[in-house]
């Protein structure tokens, strides 16, 4: 399958800023499939305050269940980045993210940010996945 021939579904969480700010929360086109920056935001509420390993697990959570909707595994990610609001949270994010893919590792980046778009978050992460031919 050429990329002009590729099916692009592209689908929506419903959360506070997909609409607003004009994205999907997933979005596979061919055998690639990735995910908009996921967060701890549960119901348009932060979960989570002040723990950046919880925000971690409910993020990549968040980010998987995304990728299940356009058949996906944990075992097809491939890359995952990781953007952090503080040093001191990169060692339990980075723990975090290993209970979740330590037997997939993924290729992964983690940078530390300013900010993100809500002061409660202290980690947003994206996930790329590669299905193959499914």
């Amino acid at each position: 399958m050429t990329g002009a021939d590729a099916v692009v579904t592209r689908l929506g969480s419903g959360g506070p800023w997909e609409a607003v700010y004009g994205y999907s929360r997933v979005v596979r086109a061919g055998a690639l499939a990735w995910t908009a920056g996921c967060t701890s935001t549960v119901d348009g509420r932060v979960a989570h305050v002040g723990d950046a390993a919880a925000q971690t697990a409910q993020a990549l959570r968040i980010g998987l269940a995304a990728l299940a909707e356009v058949g996906a595994e944990p075992a097809d990610v491939v890359r995952t980045r990781l953007y952090v609001t503080d040093r001191i949270h990169c060692d339990e994010v980075g723990r975090a993210h290993q209970a979740v893919f330590g037997a997939v590792r993924p290729a992964a980046t983690m940078l530390v940010v300013a900010g993100l778009i809500d002061p409660d978050l202290l980690v947003e992460v994206e996930l790329e996945a590669y299905l193959g031919d499914r």
